[in-house]
């Protein structure tokens, strides 16, 4: 069951904790670590152990067990099962420039539940970026259709987003993941998630020169 199948009433900052609960609990895993109690797995994050507790009994099926804790590869299973990880969702890339080519080729989104697999733009000057195929912007509804893609990744011009949004929509897409420096508008059936690198760059050289100047 995703957090959304659960109900409206988890916090975003919770939903926000679950991935690095999982990256967590991927090394211990591989550490060879089977199970963990929600104290250890607090202080090894530098967490509230009160927060994980909390956190983790939304997404358990099963409690922890006495002087063991949680089952690592089951604790997996439920946070991947809480944020849809488990079921891996193809995606597709509009605009092939610089950032976009690098959507294409990190391999580590498939942690994620995230599977890129073209790309699409008008200024077509390759066929394809690390093995990932990228085809003319006029193959888009037919291959958005014939492959039943639900995500869309924005990577264009601001001055195109909007354009390129209503085409990923009229064919289908039902989630889009903006990387242009302006708000899309939607129907209500369309998720979107807007990521503003420039502000983004903007709070952490804020908190840097603050942080710089207490140490002076």
């Amino acid at each position: 069951m995703t957090h959304t199948e659960k109900g409206n009433n988890i916090s975003n900052a919770t939903i926000a904790r679950m991935p690095g609960y999982l990256r967590y609990l991927r090394d211990a895993k591989s550490a060879g670590r089977d199970y963990l109690s929600s104290s250890t797995i607090a202080k090894d994050m530098a967490i509230s152990s009160v927060l994980v507790r909390k956190d983790l009994a939304l997404v358990s099926s099963a409690p922890g067990r006495p002087r063991y804790g949680f089952e690592v590869a089951g604790l997996i299973r439920d946070i991947e099962k809480f944020l849809g990880y488990d079921n891996l969702s193809a995606a597709v890339v509009v605009g092939a420039g610089g950032l976009g080519k690098a959507f294409l080729g990190y391999e580590g989104f498939q942690n994620y539940g995230l599977n890129i697999i073209a790309a699409f733009d008008i200024r077509r000057t390759e066929e394809s970026v690390r093995g990932k195929p990228v085809y003319p912007m006029e193959l888009l509804p037919s291959f958005i259709r014939e492959n039943n893609i639900k995500l869309g990744i924005i990577t264009v011009p601001k001055a195109s987003a909007q354009a390129v949004c209503n085409a990923l929509v009229q064919s289908g897409i039902r989630g889009i993941w903006n990387f242009a420096n302006t708000q899309l508008s939607v129907p209500s059936s369309v998720v979107v998630k807007n990521v503003d690198l420039a502000a983004s760059l903007a709070l952490l050289s804020g908190e840097l020169a603050g942080l710089l100047q207490q140490e002076k």
